[in-house]
């Protein structure tokens, strides 16, 4: 059975992204790796650790382009986090205004969502309460899959 381990990405300023996933997402920097040839680039790797299990891994590659976060639509690329229960959100709305962050939420039915974004403009979402994936495969995914693949981009919404 798998389960999410880890993400990685890319980020401009090593200083500002240790300060802003540290002292406003409350994540526990836990190891930092760094190289000298990673594609060419001298590196630093930061692992925050995630309660319950996994890791947000940043790299900062030194003199490489800057990733490009802010070209796409801000939420069609986004890293969701879980929430115990819905009422542990007022206290992500608190720690964000505090902090100054903006953010903006939405209702999904069977959960709720805080998004906002890092400093590159990477989304981070805190949902509640956790996911629940399906224990099988949904044949309705499947069936909107393959409308999508066998007409192109729209064919799944008639």
């Amino acid at each position: 059975m798998l389960k999410l381990d880890h993400v990685v990405f890319p980020v401009r300023d090593a200083g500002a992204s240790l300060a802003f996933y540290r002292d406003v997402v409350g994540l526990e920097l836990v190891e930092a790796h760094e190289g000298d040839d990673w594609g060419d680039y001298a590196w630093l790797m930061m692992i925050f650790a995630l309660p319950g299990g996994g890791e947000i891994v940043l790299v900062e590659l030194k003199g490489a382009p800057a990733p490009l976060y802010r070209d796409l639509p801000k939420d069609a690329r986004h890293y969701a986090m879980s929430a115990d229960a819905v009422a542990e959100l007022a206290d992500w709305r608190m720690r964000l205004r505090e902090a100054g962050v903006r953010y903006w939420e939405e209702d999904h039915g069977a959960q709720q969502s805080i998004y906002f974004q890092d400093p590159d403009g990477v989304v981070l979402e805190v949902t509640a309460p956790p996911s629940r994936p399906a224990a099988k495969t949904s044949e309705r995914a499947q069936a909107t899959v393959r409308r999508w693949i066998d007409g192109g981009p729209g064919a799944a919404h008639p």
